[in-house]
C-alpha cells in the first residue's frame, strides 16, 4: 500500500509540532550534510566537473526530492554511480554536453515514473538485495581506506577517537548525535592546536560564493543527440535503479512504505533542475541515507530539507570552516556506516547452511560483480539475470509425465504435470515412448500450465513425431490461458 499525501503531511506536522522530534530530525540533517561533502567532491573528479558544481547540484537534488520525492528521509545528491557513466562522455566531448545529457536523462526518468516502470523492482530477488547491501558495505569501507592508511600515527589516533565517540557516547548521552559531536569537537581540536591533518579542503576548491545558472553551450541537433543519448540512458537507468533499491532498503529499515512511482518522476524533475543550476545528475546516496536513518534516527522529510539547507550554507558562507574538517573523522563515521550496512546475518554459518546453495551463489555473485565494477546498478542487473537463469534451470527439470496403458493395450495416457515454458518444455520430448506406444495416445495437460509459444511448438513437434509412427494424438485438459495460447499458436488446432 502506498502512503497517501495526507499521511505524509501529517508526519511532517507531527515533527514540526514536537520539539524533540524536530531537534532529532534537524541534527540528523546536519550530520548527513557533513557526510555528503567529501563523497560529492570525490565524485566530481570522476565526472570531470568543478567540486562546487557537484555540491550545488547536490543541494538542488536533495531539496527538490525532500518535497516531491516518494521516500521520506532518503538522501539524494550527486552520486558516484552516475558519475561513472557520465565521466567518459565528458572526457571525450567536454563538459558542455553535461546539461543536455542530464536534461534528457531527467525526461526519461519522468516517463519511467509515469509509465509505472518502478514496479519492475518487485522482480529483484531477496538474494540479490542481500548481495547489493553487502556489496554496498564493502564499497563504503573501501572508499574510506585511502583517508586512513598512509597518513601517519595522528590520523590513526583521530580515527580511534572518532570510533570511541560515535560508538561509546550514545551509551551515556543521546540528545545530540554522536557523529556530530565527533566532527565538531575534533575539527576544533585540530584547528586550535595548529596540527595539520588531511581535510575536506584538500579534496577540492572551497572558495566562497555560488555559481550562476547554466545555459546551453551546444547546438540541439542530431549530432548532439548522437553524443548524449547513450550516456543519458545510462544516467536515467543507473540513477533510477539505485534510488529505488535505496528506497526499498529504507522501507525495510523503518518499516514504512514509499511511493516508488513518485520517486521515479521526482528524481527526473530534480535532475533537470540540477542540470540548470549546478550541472550534474544524481540519485539516492545510500551511505548518507543510512547515516540519516540509522545514526541520526531521521524518519521524515524535515531531515533532508535541513541537510540541503546546511549543505548550501556550508558551500556559500561557511566554506572555509567546512574545509577544515579532518577527512579521517568523516572516514571513521563512514566505516561505522559500512559495518552497519552489511547484513551479517546472511553471512552466519547457520544461515548459509539453511539456505539453498543457489541463493548463496546469487548473493555472492552480486557482491563480486558490484565490488569488481564499483557499479551498484550493474551488480544488481547481473545478479538478477543470474538468479533468473538459475531459477529457469531449476524449474526446467520438474516436468513429470506419468505413463499409463489401458487394460486393452490399445491406448496410452500421459499425465503431464508442471509449468511448460521455453526451458522446461524442451525436456518434455524425452518423456514419450514414440516407437513402442499404441496407436491411440492421450496427453492430459490438466495438471500442467502452458506459458509460451515455445511450449506449444514442442507439443506440436511431439504430435508430429507420433504421426510419423502412425499414432493419433489427443490433447486433453487444456483450459483458460493455456488453451488460449495453444489455440492461437498451434499448427495442429483441435
Amino acid at each position: 500500500m502506498e502512503p497517501c499525501s495526507a499521511a505524509k503531511a501529517g508526519q511532517v506536522k507531527a515533527v514540526l509540532t514536537s520539539p524533540a522530534k524536530l531537534i532529532t530530525e534537524s541534527l540528523a540533517g546536519i550530520v548527513t550534510a557533513l557526510a555528503l561533502i567529501p563523497e560529492v567532491i570525490s565524485f566530481s573528479v570522476i565526472s570531470g566537473v568543478d567540486p562546487k558544481v557537484s555540491l550545488i547540484a547536490s543541494f538542488v537534488i536533495c531539496l527538490t526530492l525532500s518535497f516531491i520525492g516518494g521516500r521520506p528521509a532518503m538522501v539524494s545528491a550527486a552520486a558516484g554511480s552516475v558519475a561513472l557513466v557520465i565521466g567518459p562522455m565528458v572526457a571525450a566531448h567536454g563538459v558542455n554536453y553535461i546539461l543536455p545529457t542530464v536534461v534528457l536523462a531527467g525526461v526519461m526518468q519522468i516517463l519511467f515514473g509515469w509509465l509505472g516502470l518502478a514496479r519492475m523492482m518487485r522482480y529483484i530477488p531477496q538474494s540479490v538485495m542481500t548481495g547489493f547491501v553487502n556489496a554496498l558495505g564493502i564499497l563504503i569501507f573501501m572508499a574510506q581506506v585511502p583517508h586512513i592508511i598512509g597518513h601517519g600515527p595522528m590520523v590513526w589516533l583521530f580515527f580511534a577517537i572518532t570510533l570511541a565517540i560515535v560508538l561509546g557516547l550514545p551509551r551515556l548521552f543521546t540528545a545530540i548525535p554522536a557523529p556530530l559531536i565527533a566532527i565538531v569537537l575534533l575539527t576544533a581540536v585540530v584547528a586550535y592546536s595548529g596540527m595539520h591533518l588531511p581535510n575536506v579542503g584538500d579534496e577540492g576548491s572551497m572558495s566562497p560564493g555560488l555559481p550562476g545558472f547554466n545555459s546551453l553551450q551546444v547546438a540541439l541537433n542530431w549530432q548532439t543527440l548522437s553524443i548524449i543519448w547513450p550516456a543519458a540512458i545510462s544516467v536515467a537507468l543507473v540513477g533510477l535503479m539505485e534510488s529505488l533499491l535505496t528506497a526499498k532498503l529504507v522501507d525495510e529499515l523503518t518499516d514504512t512504505p514509499s511511493n516508488k512511482h513518485r520517486e521515479s518522476w521526482g528524481l527526473g524533475i530534480a535532475n533537470i533542475l540540477a542540470a540548470f543550476y549546478g550541472g550534474v545528475a544524481g540519485c539516492a546516496m545510500i551511505g548518507q541515507t543510512i547515516v540519516n536513518v540509522e545514526l541520526g534516527k531521521a524518519r521524515s522529510r524535515v531531515s533532508t530539507v535541513v541537510a540541503a539547507c546546511v549543505l548550501l550554507l556550508l558551500v556559500s558562507v561557511l566554506s572555509q570552516v567546512m574545509a577544515k574538517i579532518p577527512m579521517v573523522v568523516l572516514a571513521a563515521i563512514m566505516v561505522i556506516v559500512s559495518i552497519k550496512t552489511v547484513n551479517w546475518h546472511s553471512l552466519q554459518p547457520k544461515t548459509l547452511r539453511r539456505l539453498p546453495v543457489s541463493e548463496t551463489l546469487i548473493m555472492l555473485f552480486t557482491v563480486l560483480i558490484t565490488v569488481w565494477t564499483s557499479n551498484l546498478a550493474l551488480g544488481v542487473v547481473v545478479g538478477a539475470v543470474f538468479a533468473t537463469l538459475l531459477f529457469a534451470r531449476r524449474i526446467s527439470h520438474i516436468i513429470v509425465a506419468d505413463r499409463s496403458l489401458s487394460p486393452s493395450g490399445d491406448r496410452v495416457t500421459y499425465q503431464v504435470q508442471g509449468p511448460l515454458f521455453f526451458a522446461s518444455s524442451n525436456d518434455l520430448y524425452e518423456h514419450f515412448d514414440y516407437a513402442n506406444d499404441p496407436e491411440q495416445v492421450v496427453i492430459d495437460l490438466s495438471a500442467a500450465q502452458v506459458w509460451d509459444a515455445s511450449s506449444v511448438s514442442v507439443l506440436d513437434s511431439i504430435e508430429h513425431r507420433y504421426h510419423r509412427h502412425g499414432c493419433e494424438v489427443t490433447l486433453v485438459g487444456l483450459a483458460g490461458r493455456s488453451e488460449a495460447i495453444h489455440q492461437r499458436v498451434s499448427t495442429h488446432r483441435q
